[in-house]
Formats: structure tokens, C-alpha cells, sequence
């Protein structure tokens, strides 16, 4: 089978959208990674998250060439163990930010050195294991977890002297959702600069010879469009930073990509060229890393549905439903997040009706996409399509009305490897101990 050329009608689905090996085939239908999308779907099922395994390595490796190499990828966008294994071969570490993606990690073979632990709640048991097994950097966000810490030092616990990060608060309010805000002054998150508390901690830290603070990690946000903001930070966080003469500052991530037609971000190169003049000027001489996740891999992944019934309502709206929903996808519900969609038999095609895609939940918030274009002649049946998966889809699923979690394929060179299979409704009940009355 040989790929056809690539047509450009306005109404299509903007091809920029998908991932980079995305191609259409002889017939019209999607091809990705060398994969029939059509075939993809009936071998493995849907929903299904189809992920670019060179779009995976290609930004990994635009990372590591934007702040080099140990550049964390943040495991929180998406985490499997051969995600894990991918971004670690390509160069990265590992953001962690709670025990369970620690053990994913490890699980994967990662080294715990080149893990960084997150996490505003770190409990005594993850910082216990953490430490135990030399994890390479925590990042300290309270003063409750500092003490836990230096506990945990005096017991004899760390397998190394714990190398430090204090996350500080840098005041920096980025143009984001409110929910995804973390630089501002009023966040769960980190030490204020302003109200003293992270010059407080890192005297803490200086008091205890068992402990070496190694930098500072600061980060204003998800989904930021704009470098000014990430610039503005680093202008901000220069004066205190030179204060206390540290070799390391990591700037976090956040940066945000394109979802639907007409969204332009910076790429990760750009990205990180901003963050380096913004160093520049303000006389940062440290080695600066940062924590892209988002970035790495949402346009990596596209989610294929099969479609189940469609609904039209008269001079109100036309639903057609999925067999997934909120449970694969909940940034809709969450964030009001936009999204296109496409038939993947028809890639090339206008898309001059207007839907609504929803889910197969009991809730009405349950919408994939508002206002979908799909072709006129979407049908039951239909595999439909939507890009820019692969960042908090399965990573911020669900069981919601005990609807097993999605399978994951990577593609590669014409081959499909399965990395996460589909739950079975066996695994709905492996945790429930609960006893039958009728037995």
C-alpha cells in the first residue's frame, strides 16, 4: 500500500494536529506509525490510545537537546513502563510525583537516581522508599515535609545524602485555566518568595550537614502559550536565586500545545532558547532544567471510538455517543478543553456537519467535543478519531460506572506493540473484597 498525498481542504482536520509519522493511506484512512488506524481499531478494540512511538522519541530528544541531558520528562501527562523505558533510552529522567508513579518507574528499570520525587504530600512511606533507593533529586514543598525528611535522615534511612530542590513560588500569575495556575502567590504548591517562607526553609536546609540543597525548582502553570511568562519568572526568581549561589534551577514545565484548529504554541526548542536568553539576562549561570510532559506527549496519541448511536434533536443539537467518554478523557469535563474530531476512514474529508460527541456515561457533562465537525455521512459503526490524546487522557482516567480503562498500542515501522492492555471487568472486581450475601 502506498500513501496518497496529503490534501489540504479547510474544512479537513488540520493535519498539523496529528501526530508526526501521521499519513493518509490509498483509501483515505489514517495511518500512523506505518498502522492502519481501521485495522488498529478491530484488532485491539476501542477505545484504544494510538501513540507515535517516533513523535515519542523525536520530542524527547528535542528536549535533551533544548536543556540536556537529564532533562525531566513529567510522568503525570502519561506513564507506563514503556513510556518510562522510552524517555530514560532517549536520554531524560523522570519527574515522579507519588509513590505509585515512583513504582511504575522503577518497575520499568529506571535507576532510581535519575528519578525527581514531587509531590506537595509526600508521605513518610514514598519518602522512606525514595531515599532508601538514592532517588536522584526531591523537590521540597513544605516544612511538614522537610521535617519528615531530616527524620528520616536521623534514622539512618537515606542511602545517600538527599540532594534538594526547594520549590518556590515566584508570584507569576500565567494566562492559564485557574485550575492549572501554580505560580501565583495563592497555590497549594511550594514556598513564597515574598512572604519569606522559602529563604526560611533553605536556612532550615543549610543548618543540617546530612542535607545538601542543590537548587531551586519554580513552575507558574500548565497549558502557558506564551515564553513572556516563563521569561518573566526567571526574572523574578534571578535576584533570590543569586542570593544563595546554587548550581541548579529548574523551571518546571507547562508548556502548552495546540489542540484545535488555530492554536499555536511554541515549540520545545523555542521553549527552551527563551528560557536560555532569559538566564542570560539575568545572569543565571547555573545548569537549568526543566519538566516537560504535556509537551513530550499529547500529539503524540490519537484516540479512536467506535460510534454507537447518534441522536438528533430537532433545531436544538444532534449527539452522537462513543463507547468512551469522561473515563478516557475528563479535560472536557475538567477544563472545558477543545478538541477536533474526524472520521479515520476519511482522514481528507470536508467536515461540514456539526455534532456533539459525548460519552456512554450517566452524566450529561459527559462531552467529548462541543461542537464537532465530521463528515455528512458519519455513520453507526463509525471508527471516529479525535488527535492530541496522549497528555491526561489515560493518566487522569477512570472506572467512573466501572467502564474498564482503554488499551494502549505504540506503532512503529508498520508494527503495533500492545504496552497497555485493556482492562477486563475481572479487574473491576480484583480489588472488591466484599462478601455475596447469596453465598
Amino acid at each position: 500500500m502506498t500513501d496518497q498525498p496529503v490534501p489540504d481542504p479547510s474544512d479537513a482536520v488540520p493535519m498539523e494536529l496529528l501526530s508526526d509519522t501521521a499519513t493518509i493511506g490509498a483509501d483515505g484512512q489514517l495511518i500512523i506509525g506505518g498502522c492502519d488506524t481501521l485495522e488498529l481499531a478491530a484488532e485491539f478494540g476501542t477505545p484504544l490510545f494510538v501513540y507515535d512511538e517516533a513523535h515519542l522519541r523525536a520530542r524527547c530528544a528535542e528536549a535533551v537537546a533544548a536543556f540536556g541531558p537529564g532533562v525531566n520528562y513529567a510522568t503525570k501527562a502519561f506513564l507506563c513502563t514503556a513510556m518510562a523505558s522510552l524517555a530514560v533510552d532517549e536520554g531524560m529522567n523522570l519527574d515522579v510525583s507519588t509513590g505509585g508513579e515512583y513504582a511504575v518507574a522503577r518497575a520499568a528499570g529506571v535507576p532510581a537516581d535519575r528519578l525527581v520525587l514531587h509531590g506537595n504530600n509526600k508521605s513518610t512511606e514514598e519518602l522512606a522508599l525514595a531515599m532508601s533507593e538514592g532517588v536522584g533529586r526531591i523537590v521540597v514543598d513544605s516544612f511538614d515535609e522537610l521535617d519528615r525528611i531530616i527524620a528520616l535522615v536521623e534514622r539512618g534511612v537515606a542511602a545517600d545524602t538527599p540532594e534538594l530542590y526547594v520549590r518556590i513560588t515566584p508570584g507569576v500569575e500565567a494566562h492559564t485555566h485557574e485550575f492549572v495556575r501554580t505560580g501565583q502567590d495563592d497555590t497549594k504548591f511550594g514556598f513564597g518568595v515574598a512572604s519569606g517562607e522559602a529563604e526560611r526553609v533553605i536556612e532550615m536546609i543549610g543548618e543540617h550537614a546530612d542535607l545538601e540543597l542543590v537548587g531551586l525548582h519554580l513552575h507558574i502553570g500548565s497549558q502557558v502559550f506564551e515564553e513572556r511568562f516563563f521569561e518573566l519568572a526567571i526574572e523574578v526568581v534571578a535576584p533570590f536565586f543569586h542570593r544563595f549561589d546554587l548550581p541548579e534551577l529548574s523551571i518546571g514545565g507547562g508548556l502548552g500545545v495546540p489542540y484545535v484548529a488555530g492554536e499555536q504554541a511554541p515549540s520545545i526548542t523555542e521553549w527552551g532558547a527563551a528560557i536560555a536568553r532569559a538566564c542570560e539576562a539575568g545572569g543565571i549561570r547555573a545548569w537549568v532544567t526543566a519538566e516537560p510532559g504535556r509537551a513530550i506527549v499529547a500529539s503524540a496519541a490519537t484516540t479512536l471510538y467506535t460510534v454507537g448511536t447518534i441522536k438528533n434533536l430537532p433545531g436544538i443539537r444532534e449527539y452522537v455517543s462513543v463507547d468512551g467518554g469522561m473515563s478516557d478523557n475528563p479535560r472536557p469535563v475538567l477544563y472545558g478543553s477543545g478538541y477536533e474530531a474526524f472520521l479515520a476512514r476519511c482522514v481528507g474529508a470536508d467536515r461540514e456537519r456539526t455534532v456533539t460527541v459525548v460519552g456512554k456515561h450517566c452524566e450529561t457533562g459527559d462531552v467529548i467535543v462541543n461542537d464537532a465537525r465530521v463528515p455528512a455521512d458519519l455513520a453507526i459503526g463509525d471508527v471516529l478519531a479525535t488527535p492530541v490524546t496522549g497528555a491526561y487522557g489515560l493518566s487522569m482516567g477512570s472506572n467512573y460506572n466501572r467502564v474498564p480503562r482503554p488499551a494502549v498500542v505504540f506503532v512503529a515501522d508498520g508494527n503495533a506493540r500492545l504496552v497497555v492492555r485493556r482492562e477486563t471487568f475481572d479487574d473491576l472486581l480484583a480489588t472488591d473484597t466484599g462478601v455475596n450475601p447469596a453465598s
